[in-house]
C-alpha cells in the first residue's frame, strides 16, 4: 500500500479550517500532517479533528520539513504566487487557492519551476472536479443541446458588514472579480473548451475594490454574459443555451453549501431531465485528484496553463472596464 501524500497547510485561514483541511483529512491517499501558524490558539480547531497534527510556528519551518510532500496555500491573494514559488523551490508539490496569481504573466515563473522540478503545482479550482461540471461538459460536447448559442453566469454574495475580510481590502488583492469571477469565467472555458476572442466589461468600485462586475464576451461559437458581486443577495447559476436545448447548473460553485448540485437538461417539448449530486464533495475530490497525480502520474484536470488562461481573461476585464 502506498504511503499517503503528507500535506502541510500554510496559515490557519477560516476557509482552510472549515473546508480544505477537513477535505484533506478525509481524502483517500492524503494525510493532513502539518499546519504553520504563529498563533497556537488558531491551531486548536484543526487539532480537534486531526489530533496528531504537527504545528509549526512559521511557514519557512514547515517548508523545511523533509517529511512534508506537498503544501496547501490558503493565504491572502497577494501572497499566493510568492509562497507557491517558495514551496516549489523547497521541493514541495503545491496546491494553492485561487487566484494563484494577481496577473497572468506571474504564472510563467511557476510553470517554469514546475517543469524544471518535476513537481505538481496547481490552483485549487475545485469545480472542475465536481461531477456536475464533468456532466455539463460531456453534454455540450455530445451535442445534447445542439449548437451552443449563449452562455450566462452569475455569482454573488454580500459581505459588506465583514470589514476585516481580505475580500474587502485592496491591499490584499480583494474584490469580487479575483475571488469569484474565476468561476463564471473559468466555468465557461472548462465546459466549452473555447477561449474568448473579445471581452467588454463594466465595474462598480468601492474603496478601491470591485464590488460589481459585468462581463460580455464573444467566443468563437457563442456569446457570453455574466456578473459577479460582493454586495448583492446570494445567487449563483450557469446556463448553457443551445439551439435545441439548455443546460442549467443551479449550484455550480458552492455545492452542498449554497444548496444541492443539480444539472437540468431542458429538451424540446418542455422536457426537463434533472441529475442530482447530493453527496459529491468537490474539495475532497480535488485533493484526491491532486494526490493521484503525485503518486501515480495521472493527468491533473486543472493544470497551470488552464488557470493562466482564466487569469488572462480577468486581466482583460480589468484593463478594458468602464466604471459604473
Amino acid at each position: 500500500m502506498q504511503r499517503p501524500v503528507q500535506l502541510g497547510v500554510l496559515g490557519a485561514a477560516k476557509f482552510a479550517r472549515e473546508y480544505m483541511a477537513p477535505a484533506i483529512h478525509a481524502a483517500n491517499g492524503a494525510r493532513l500532517a502539518a499546519l504553520a501558524t504563529s498563533d497556537t490558539a488558531k491551531a486548536e480547531p484543526f487539532q480537534s479533528f486531526c489530533p496528531d497534527l504537527q504545528v509549526f510556528d512559521s511557514y519557512d519551518a514547515l517548508l523545511a520539513d523533509a517529511g512534508i510532500d506537498a503544501i496547501y496555500i490558503p493565504l491572502p491573494n497577494h501572497m499566493h504566487a510568492e509562497w507557491s514559488l517558495k514551496a516549489l523551490k523547497a521541493g514541495k508539490h503545491v496546491l494553492c487557492e485561487k487566484p494563484m496569481t494577481m496577473k497572468a504573466d506571474e504564472f510563467d515563473a511557476l510553470i517554469q519551476k514546475r517543469d524544471q522540478s518535476g513537481l505538481l503545482a496547481a490552483e485549487a479550482y475545485m469545480i472542475v472536479h465536481h461531477p456536475q461540471w464533468q456532466l455539463a461538459r460531456k453534454l455540450i460536447a455530445d451535442g445534447a443541446i445542439g449548437n451552443l448559442v449563449h452562455v450566462t453566469g452569475a455569482f454573488s454574495f454580500d459581505n459588506r458588514s465583514d470589514t476585516r475580510n481580505i475580500r474587502n481590502r485592496a491591499e490584499t488583492g480583494g474584490g469580487g472579480l479575483r475571488d469569484i469571477g474565476v468561476y463564471v469565467i473559468g466555468g465557461a472555458r472548462f465546459a466549452t473548451g473555447q477561449e474568448p476572442v473579445s471581452v467588454q466589461s463594466a465595474i462598480r468600485w468601492q474603496d478601491d475594490i470591485d464590488i460589481f462586475t459585468e462581463i460580455r464576451a464573444q467566443f468563437p461559437g457563442f456569446t457570453y454574459s455574466s456578473y459577479v458581486s460582493i454586495r448583492m443577495h446570494p445567487h449563483q447559476e450557469m446556463v448553457f443555451h443551445g439551439e435545441s436545448g439548455l443546460i442549467r447548473l443551479t449550484t455550480p460553485f458552492n455545492a452542498r453549501v449554497f444548496g444541492e448540485a443539480r444539472v437540468e437538461l431542458h429538451r424540446p417539448g418542455l422536457e426537463v431531465q434533472v441529475t442530482r449530486f447530493p453527496g459529491a464533495d468537490h474539495y475532497k475530490l480535488q485533493v484526491e485528484a491532486f494526490c493521484r497525480s503525485i503518486r501515480d502520474g495521472a493527468e491533473y484536470p486543472c493544470p497551470l496553463e488552464f488557470s493562466r488562461g482564466t487569469q488572462e481573461v480577468i486581466d482583460r476585464v480589468f484593463e478594458g472596464a468602464v466604471s459604473l
